[in-house]
Formats: structure tokens, sequence, C-alpha cells
């Protein structure tokens, strides 16, 4: 089974926490874009931002890998970092003061 890496650039971004880190789920809260390239070299840029949140972020992906499915070359997912980044922060933070 092959490994599940995050991308490089998201590993040179905070090395120490990303570098050993295998994902299977993305969790939406966490998503910033998604880039959609299709076949004839047209590129979608779906902002994920918090109003667009607010719509059930799975369905509108699936229509739209749905209905565009054959034309489609690529999907990337852009990831907010920084929001991750913060969560992870606060949370190891405060397990280290519950450890205390």
């Amino acid at each position: 089974m092959p490994e599940k890496k995050l991308p490089q650039e998201l590993i040179d971004f905070w090395p120490e926490v990303f570098e050993d880190i295998e994902i299977d789920v993305i969790p939406d809260e966490y998503l910033h874009s998604v880039i959609i390239t299709f076949e004839d070299g047209v590129t979608w840029n779906v902002d994920l931002t918090d109003e667009a949140k607010e719509q059930d972020i799975q369905t509108v992906l699936y229509d739209l890998v749905e209905d565009y499915n054959y034309s489609i070359f690529n999907i990337d997912f852009r990831l907010d970092v920084e929001k991750i980044k913060r969560d992870v922060s606060k949370r190891t933070n405060s397990f280290l003061k519950k450890r205390k």
C-alpha cells in the first residue's frame, strides 16, 4: 500500500510536524480551495471560504465531478495551512497543560 504523504511544499512549511504525517481524509474545515484543471487547459479555482463552507462541500464537489467527469484532467486540493498549524499548536498546548 503506497504512503499517502502530504505535498512537499506543505511539508516544507512546517517540517517538524508535517514530515511524518500520512493522510487518508482531509476534514472540510481545513480545505482552502480546490483547483480543477480541464483537458482543454481551462482552470477553475473553487474558493472554499467560510461562506462557501456553509454549503455541503462534499455534495457540491461530488456534483461538480459528476457533471464534468470526462473533461477533468486534474483536481488539486489546497489546504489552509495556517488554520492547521493554529489548531495543532492549540491542541498540543492544551494537552501538555493537562499532563502537568
